[in-house]
């Protein structure tokens, strides 16, 4: 087998027989297959696509590249959460503790944010303390303790992935369902979870910009999941605005405290509940009412005790910012938009985020809106506010966000927050 008549095939395209996918895989992994091979073979796939069950083997041969966890000696039903990543996206901080304090175990392994989308654990890190990598024994012991677990996926967990990632990413060959899918599915099949819930998202702020192509990659994953044993479901939401108020690090990190204090913004609350009873509904637990868990305090608890566990300290003052800068509006209204990109974009050249994986993040930067899509405004009111250590970061952060938010004499009509279910 020759890596030309791999590339070949998919190029005039044929289908890849399992064969060639089982080989094609492992030889990219072990560096018998040159990265110029793979980057043909990737865009042939993103130009001719892929078959379910082409999918299925490709998602396979990932996974066989490295470790499978086995998480059979947790008590609890395990079930995780994948979000396509978004602006604001903090959903993950407060309803991994909320689902184990419904008593489920969460095996949340979570990345870094790369561009215009925020990273769970960089947030997680502006903890003080806070440790996001762990040993696969250390992740199987606070699974089976605490029953809650976000962290940093193991070297082991599908090699091959990383290796595509990183190569996809510099040739414009990111868009492609087939290996979004098999990407994702692949990490998330090898963490050994029983169950997986999908959050895709759709809008501005999100990868998928219309309904019709989140829903295919929904469909892709789901069908994914079901082949290889794992009971998967995904919900499409909106990500045209901002989750919540607050776009950053440490500001998320406080936003999900508050959810888990009984506060919080509404749209948060809400997706955190919806994906809860999702979640809950997959691991065989669907008579737990998760919105009365989080009313009592009990997330709080598992909160608490999976940020001690991390070496984290729950009760320390968050980095704040010490540079600020307000914008306000200009006439009397109604906020119409708040458009997600722009302001993940803002928050990102105010440190939140970065241009390259090796970059570091500052926890303190990013961005708070005071207004909402339906919100009224009178002029001067404060629209949005940005924060950062440094101040030559705001000209460009300005920019960035400069029309964001629309504010029009009528209030905008309705959307809905979850758009579609798959699965």
């Amino acid at each position: 087998m020759d890596a030309v008549t791999v590339i070949a095939t998919k190029r005039d395209g044929g289908q890849l027989s399992d064969d060639q996918i089982d080989w094609v895989v492992d030889g990219y992994t072990r560096g018998l297959v040159a990265d110029e091979q793979m980057a043909a073979l990737a865009m042939a796939i993103l130009l001719r696509g892929m078959t379910p069950r082409e999918t299925a083997r490709w998602t396979h041969a990932m996974i066989a590249s490295g470790e499978r966890l086995d998480l059979s000696s947790v008590p609890r039903p395990t079930v995780d959460k994948h979000s396509t990543g978004g602006v604001g996206d903090k959903i993950t901080l407060p309803l991994t503790p909320l689902v184990a304090a419904c008593g489920a175990a969460v095996p949340q392994l979570s990345g870094r944010g790369l561009g215009h989308t925020g990273g769970t654990l960089d947030k997680l890190e502006s903890i003080p303390g806070f440790r996001a990598t762990l040993s696969n024994v250390e992740f199987l012991e606070q699974l089976r303790t605490v029953g809650a677990a976000i962290c940093a996926a193991g070297e082991g967990l599908a090699p091959a992935d990383r290796k595509l990632y990183a190569l996809r990413d510099v040739t414009a060959t990111v868009e492609a369902i087939p290996l979004i899918a098999s990407s994702i599915m692949s990490k998330k099949i090898a963490e050994g979870t029983g169950a997986l819930v999908l959050d895709v998202k759709v809008g501005s702020g999100a990868f998928m910009k219309s309904v019709e192509s989140a829903r295919e990659l929904a469909e892709a994953m789901v069908e994914l999941g079901a082949a290889h044993g794992v009971a998967t479901s995904a919900l499409l939401t909106d990500m045209s605005t901002p989750l919540g108020l607050a776009v950053g690090n440490a500001v998320e990190v406080a936003e999900a405290v508050e959810v888990l204090a009984g506060g919080g913004p509404e749209d948060v609350v809400a997706l955190t509940v919806a994906l809860a009873r999702e979640m809950l509904t997959a691991a065989g637990l669907s008579d737990v009412d998760p919105a009365e868990v989080l009313r009592g305090g009990r997330a709080m608890d598992s909160w608490r005790a999976m940020v001690q566990a991390q070496g984290g300290d729950p009760d320390a003052s968050m980095p704040a910012a010490s540079e600020t800068e307000t914008v306000r509006a200009v006439a009397d209204g109604y906020v119409s938009t708040v458009d997600a990109y722009a302001i993940g974009v803002a928050a990102w050249r105010l440190g939140a985020g970065r241009a390259r994986k090796e970059d570091s993040v500052s926890a303190a930067a990013g961005v708070l809106l005071y207004r909402k899509p339906g919100d009224s405004v009178t002029a001067g009111d404060v629209l949005y506010e940005l924060r950062t250590d440094d101040a030559s970061r705001i000209p460009a952060a300005l920019a960035a966000a400069d029309g964001a938010v629309v504010v029009t004499h009528a209030a905008p009509a309705h959307t809905p927050l979850v758009l579609d279910r798959v699965g």
